[in-house]
């Protein structure tokens, strides 16, 4: 008998506890949920009908998972007259392409979602064109909050209850939040970071400035977590990049919420076995997911394990394509028990997936994830049983599934 809420069970795994099991929380964050509304994704995402937060809370009562709950909305209220309407939109069968227009104070600027039918939507063209014409409008874009609005992340909180963890969101610096501002993304990035690197240490300051008063903010809400969201850290910059760019704001940002008691977690899709290490020996961070395993990342949550495990909460790591959408309930549970005897002993461990589900993975597939996190994650854990039961499902392995995406 499970002793423990999901939200309880959640705190005590990403504090580095052990839980009455162990959690199971598969990273369903946007098209599994948006899918099952059974609505044009645009619906979701523009019309913001139902928000994307009430779909994944029906996600998660559906499936019966663990809420890892992403989508704390703090309402920001930021400085300066502020104006944005849609100035174009074009619409197909299949997608919806939607100008905006809008203003800071002076500073005009405009740019490009396209929203399609059953998929996320992107930006396609992005807000600013060059780092040096555009400084006055980054200066604003990046200026810190002069207040919140605490209405609806409370009613947020409230709708999940005790279904899972709620989180709210902060990001840190590095090229793998600027490019999503910049139309050049990495490459131009880049070139300014060797042609115009006072301007990129000048936005550097801008975002930690930014981000250290969004989370006093925050603290001050008291959320069961914060999320550091910041995908692909390492794989869309060099090591030496993001230790220059990110991880100084780590450390001052995990401190902070560590001196208030509140738990941290960070999410960065792509490689990340280094970050580990960094956030494990050098930041005050609680819990890191999710150590995708390669070709998508380069994690062993073995090795991660015996190496970080007594500093750093693990959340992950089954293969996203090659076995939550490719293959059948059988590889799932042998990949779910793989990676439990591999990262769950002695606690410290959410069984989740790499980056997201995809958009087509069966519902079958996430529901037998969480049952044999159910069924063989009770803790103390049966090893042996467990052993037992990857032994009659190694035999019967299916071909091109890979031997070792939890180990």
């Amino acid at each position: 008998m499970e002793s423990m809420t999901p939200r309880e069970r959640m705190i005590v795994a990403m504090t580095n506890g052990t839980p009455d099991r162990v959690p199971v929380a598969p990273d369903i964050s946007n098209m599994i949920p948006a899918r099952r509304t059974g609505r044009p994704f645009w619906d979701i995402y523009f019309f913001n009908e139902p928000p994307l937060w009430q779909a994944y809370i029906d996600a998660v009562k559906y499936f019966g998972i663990d809420g890892w709950f992403i989508y704390g909305d703090m309402q920001y209220q930021w400085p300066g007259e502020r104006y944005e309407a849609i100035e174009d939109m074009r619409k197909t069968d299949e997608r919806w392409v939607v100008r905006y227009r809008g203003r800071i104070d002076q500073c005009r600027y405009n740019y490009e979602n396209t929203y399609y039918i059953a998929d996320p939507p992107t930006t396609t063209e992005k807000m600013l064109k060059d780092i040096e014409t555009d400084w006055e409008l980054i200066e604003k874009l990046f200026a810190p909050p002069v207040g919140y609005n605490p209405s609806l992340l409370r009613a947020q909180r409230a709708a999940l209850g005790d279904l899972g963890a709620f989180g709210l969101g902060i990001g840190y610096p590095g090229l793998q939040h600027w490019f999503s501002y910049f139309n050049g993304g990495l490459e131009a990035l880049t070139y300014w970071y060797y042609d115009k690197h006072e301007l990129i240490e000048r936005l550097l300051y801008l975002h930690e400035r930014q981000a250290v008063a969004q989370m006093e903010m925050i603290l001050n809400e008291r959320p069961d977590f914060v999320l550091l969201g910041a995908s692909g850290t390492i794989t869309m910059q060099s090591p030496a990049m993001a230790r220059e760019f990110g991880l100084p704001t780590i450390k001052k940002l995990t401190a902070m919420a560590r001196a208030a008691g509140v738990p941290t977690m960070l999410h960065s899709c792509g490689k990340e076995r280094i970050l580990v290490k960094w956030c494990a020996e050098e930041t005050d961070l609680g819990c890191i997911n999710p150590l995708e395993i390669p070709p998508m990342g380069d994690c062993n949550l073995a090795d991660l394990k015996q190496n970080f495990g007594a500093d750093i909460a693990l959340m992950g790591n089954l293969h996203t394509s090659e076995v939550m959408l490719l293959g059948n309930p059988k590889d799932v549970q042998r990949e779910s028990l793989r990676a439990i005897l591999a990262a769950g002993q002695n606690g410290g461990f959410i069984l989740s997936t790499g980056d997201q589900c995809g958009r087509d993975t069966s519902d079958e597939n996430i529901f037998t994830m969480v049952q044999a996190a159910k069924t063989f994650g009770q803790y103390p854990l049966d090893v042996d049983r467990i052993k037992a039961e990857l032994a009659l499902l190694e035999d019967a392995q299916t071909p091109g599934v890979s031997e070792t995406p939890g180990v």
